[in-house]
């Protein structure tokens, strides 16, 4: 862990990340950066690419890091344009599931203490994970990649214009368990040992959680240059409404329906089935889910303790 001199900040966010939480998250920030001494310029997207678009530009006057002040969504477009740079992310959580400061301990609901640990400037390097389509389509990725049951509850959720919030995935999870089926999947790892199973669903983790804190890969070390492959193995609704508990605690992993590997990098198909990475469509399958080491510098507390 590394620090730095932190005078200038770009601050990305999107108003309606966390039901509306982000712009009162922004002002707390904000006002802890001026107390700080630390310059603050402000980039609001209308929706996370827009963001993107404009945090692309703001970045070619300079800055010395990056901070988000939103969900995973907006985190995940911000890594598009981070991945492989020298300037590091900061993160003011202010969205529903927060798996990435969850995965790097920076406060929830205190905005203040997050913007102090931007501008104490001390940074981690970190691995990413990446997802390179057959057609040749790309997307970084922070926390967990899903396949499966997941995604499909995902593309359910998406189609859907009614009730919001969880809700409306909860819904979904349960359209989808009525439907609840084995898939043909195809992973090969590493370049080679192929193996053909039929999976409820596999997660593809760079860190341990995703959906608010579900530990679907508890092992994961996002520094340790690999994905944790987490398989889930059983056509009955009843089994994985069992499992979902144990998944908030990591205990899933202990069971025989569950089986897990690490590798650096898996091929990866089923045919009809989209990939999603911190919670946003990847594209449908077949595609290449690897961990690239070094990829992002993350600014974090000094000395932080792990779960």
């Amino acid at each position: 862990m590394t620090q730095r001199q932190i005078g200038r900040v770009i601050l990305v966010t999107n108003p309606a990340s966390g039901h509306g939480n982000a712009p009162r998250a922004t002002e707390a920030a904000t006002a802890r950066f001026q107390q700080r001494g630390v310059d603050v310029v402000h980039v609001v997207g209308s929706d996370a690419a827009h963001a993107r678009r404009l945090l692309e530009g703001a970045l070619e006057h300079g800055a010395d890091a990056v901070v988000v002040c939103g969900g995973d969504g907006v985190i995940a477009e911000t890594l598009q344009t981070l991945a492989g740079n020298d300037i590091p992310l900061g993160i003011v959580p202010a969205g529903t599931g927060n798996d990435h400061a969850r995965e790097y301990r920076i406060p929830t609901g205190d905005p203040r203490a997050a913007a102090d640990i931007v501008a104490d400037g001390f940074t981690e390097t970190v691995d990413l994970g990446h997802i390179r389509r057959d057609d040749g389509t790309t997307k970084w990725f922070g926390t967990v990649a899903a396949t499966g049951f997941d995604s499909l509850v995902s593309d359910r959720a998406n189609r859907m214009r009614w009730p919001r919030g969880r809700m409306r995935y909860n819904l979904a999870m349960l359209a989808e368990l009525s439907k609840l089926r084995l898939l043909p999947f195809r992973l090969a790892f590493d370049g080679g040992d192929e193996i053909c199973i039929d999976l409820t669903m596999a997660a593809f983790g760079n860190t341990r959680s995703y959906g608010g804190g579900m530990l679907i890969c508890p092992g994961a070390d996002h520094t340790d240059g690999l994905l944790d492959v987490t398989m889930v193995h059983s056509a009955s609704p009843a089994k994985l409404i069992r499992l979902f508990p144990t998944v908030f605690k990591g205990t899933h992993v202990d069971l025989d329906e569950v089986t897990t590997r690490r590798a650096k990098s898996v091929h990866v198909d089923c045919p009809g089935i989209n990939a999603y990475a911190d919670g946003d469509c990847a594209g449908a399958l077949p595609a290449e889910i690897s961990a690239v080491p070094g990829a992002l510098r993350i600014l974090r507390a000094p000395n932080p303790r792990r779960d």
